[in-house]
């Protein structure tokens, strides 16, 4: 029998109902919760705060373009009107 390099635990967290229902809501249903929580606490933990475009959610994207300073002011001004509603 063969051991993991770097053998995984089981933990049991608890979250506010509504970060988990963003979790679910971010995930494909091919992605997987657990590596998406190790790869968060890991980037916590390396001080890096950044997040895969694929990670991303539509909106938190849209409000991305927005706040850069590229961006075209019809552009934002369409996508605020997005974000608002």
């Amino acid at each position: 029998m063969r051991r993991a390099a770097n053998p995984t635990r089981k933990i049991s967290i608890t979250i506010p109902q509504n970060i988990f229902n963003e979790l679910e809501r971010t995930l494909s249903y091919t992605q997987s919760r657990s590596r998406f929580i190790s790869a968060a606490i890991a980037d916590k933990l390396s001080g890096e705060s950044s997040q895969s475009i694929l990670e991303s959610t539509t909106r938190q994207l849209m409000a991305a373009i927005t706040a850069r300073e590229d961006t075209d002011e019809t552009l934002k001004h369409l996508l605020l009107q997005i974000l608002s509603k």
